[in-house]
């Protein structure tokens, strides 16, 4: 497996690749603007290829774009969901520019409505999206903690709303905090095969092309997304190792989202840590 890192994109853009090299990533994640604003980033298109060349240029692939986290195709204020629905194109036209292989992100809140009531709807944005934008990007639908009427925090929805889309551009990442959060056993070996065995059914390992690998500080089914460093939380080395040893994915990319062992995000430590234990589980 591909272990790789969420890094930050700040000025200049191309930095990113240095800083996935200074802490051993070989794939990376990053932000293309501000992700609690809807400001889209004012990058040229000499920055853009540039970003892309030096990505090539060191073998950082693959590597993907985070939405910004205000996006919601589930709210009942259009005015949101056009919003975006927007910034999830802006999203896409950044991959296509980039080589970026796609974005991924929540896809928001029912605030209590249910999920049946929004699924029209999600997939009705969705496809707005798909058709505005460049084939060979794709749209990665995250899973969530399951708190607050949040979408996909049960493999069935995800896999619902794949179905009704009816595209091989919809992918999924299996956060794994997020996973934990929402009740999914991922800490021992016999959960960790029922977990994979309900996401082949309800949704299909082939759309699988991300997860995010993070320590959850909650309890198992606490509906809480609060990541931590890896074996420092509550899924353990022990957990990780059995994980991993269960996915039997080659080259699936792993992306580290944690807070980092001094505070400043995904760091060399976490990454040898997780490279060390997808070798003692043949990963």
């Amino acid at each position: 497996m591909k272990i790789g890192a969420h890094v930050s994109s700040s000025a200049p853009l191309p930095k990113c690749v240095d800083r996935a090299r200074e802490i051993g990533a070989e794939t990376i994640q990053i932000f293309a603007s501000a992700p609690q604003s809807w400001r889209p980033g004012s990058h040229t298109d000499e920055t853009l290829a540039a970003m892309k060349q030096r990505a090539d240029e060191y073998a950082i692939t693959p590597v993907f774009l985070h939405g910004i986290y205000l996006i919601n195709l589930a709210s009942a204020d259009e005015t949101l969901v056009n919003r975006s629905v927007g910034s999830l194109k802006q999203a896409l036209q950044f991959c296509a520019s980039t080589g970026t292989k796609g974005a991924i992100f929540h896809t928001g809140s029912h605030k209590g409505a249910g999920f049946a009531a929004v699924l029209s709807q999600i997939v009705e944005a969705i496809g707005d999206v798909l058709a505005a934008t460049a084939p060979e990007t794709w749209l990665i639908l995250e899973n969530s903690a399951g708190q607050g009427g949040t979408v996909g925090g049960r493999f069935p929805e995800l896999g619902a709303i794949i179905r009704a889309v009816g595209s091989e551009r919809v992918k999924v990442c299996l956060d794994t905090c997020h996973a934990y959060a929402a009740g999914y056993d991922i800490a021992t070996p016999e959960g960790c095969d029922k977990v994979l065995d309900e996401f082949e059914r309800e949704v299909g390992l082939a759309r699988l092309v991300a997860v995010h690998a993070n320590d959850s500080k909650a309890a198992i089914g606490s509906g809480l997304d609060r990541h931590e460093n890896i074996g420092e939380g509550h899924i353990g080395r022990e957990g990780f190792r059995s994980f991993l040893g269960a996915l039997k994915i080659p080259d699936l990319p792993l992306i580290l989202e944690v807070p980092g062992f001094e505070g400043k995000g995904p760091d060399k430590r976490n990454v040898d840590i997780l490279r060390a234990l997808c070798a003692e589980a043949g990963a």
